[in-house]
């Protein structure tokens, strides 16, 4: 079977609802982003995703890298976006000048300068409660739905088959190749092949690390070849399959879909109304 993400029953209230509704309840937080701009509205919508993912039950030591990889990313768009001031101009007009920090040094006469306003600072703040509340949501999804079910999941929303097993692999493809790098790694040094201790910094680890790209790619793409091989001899697409486990949506699954329908249709309503939009104070 291949490799998933570290999945286990947390004994959470939540597991007794049905996956689809979790999911879209997760994508419906994701979604209410967009309409706002409002940094108030935002960090509350933040705080309930945090709040939800606090009733999954998932711990930070199970999901500290990814809380740190994304972190990293969300960090460099909010700080790029900051010290250039772009991407915030179709959402403000004039600017409240706080400081102006510039750099001791020039180059070719021009010294590099940011200005410091009240409108950059808030519209950071606001992009930052974005993306906090889409990652929070967005970690939820593959570390609390059971790995068993993706397919099943995603074909229960309506996706054909070839979508619903698409996006099943495609879950499925990140712990893979992880675990057939690690695999590949504990190999070469049972060979003698020296990965740690490695004198040169960054770029000396990363030249040294290239020699395991080309037996990595070569067994994803020999993955691949079996899986293509395997669904051709169960005549795959041809028709509608038929999948092991049924879902079935329950009185309390119909009040998550509910609260999730509620959460979605009032920001677009509420968005549509003028409410929402971009606040400094």
């Amino acid at each position: 079977m291949l490799v998933t993400w570290p999945y286990r029953r947390r004994g959470s209230f939540l597991e007794t609802f049905d996956p689809r509704a979790r999911l879209l309840f997760a994508l419906s937080l994701m979604l209410s982003t967009l309409f706002f701009w409002d940094v108030r509205v935002l960090a509350g919508l933040w705080v309930l995703a945090l709040f939800y993912f606090r009733l999954n039950r998932l711990t930070w030591r199970e999901t500290r890298r990814a809380w740190l990889f994304t972190g990293f990313v969300a960090g460099v768009f909010v700080t790029i976006t900051f010290l250039t001031g772009r991407g915030g101009f179709e959402v403000y007009q004039t600017e409240r000048l706080l400081a102006r920090l510039s750099l001791p040094v020039t180059i070719f006469g021009w010294t590099p300068a940011v200005n410091v306003t009240m409108e950059r600072m808030f519209f950071a703040f606001s992009q930052m409660c974005r993306m906090g509340t889409v990652i929070t949501a967005a970690i939820l999804i593959p570390y609390t739905l059971d790995p068993t079910q993706y397919g099943v999941v995603f074909r229960g929303l309506g996706l054909p088959d070839k979508i619903a097993y698409a996006m099943d692999l495609a879950f499925r493809f990140i712990p893979t190749l992880g675990r057939d790098a690690l695999q590949t790694m504990d190999a070469q040094r049972a060979r003698g092949y020296e990965l740690e201790n490695i004198r040169g910094g960054p770029l000396a680890q990363i030249r040294r690390l290239a020699p395991l790209v080309v037996p990595v790619t070569l067994h994803a793409l020999m993955t691949a070849e079996d899986i293509i091989d395997a669904m051709d001899l169960r005549a795959f697409g041809v028709g509608r399959r038929t999948w092991l486990t049924e879902l079935r949506f329950r009185r309390h699954d119909f009040v998550l879909l509910g609260l999730s329908a509620a959460l979605f249709f009032g920001s677009m309503a509420a968005a549509a109304l003028g409410f929402g939009r971009f606040w400094v104070p």
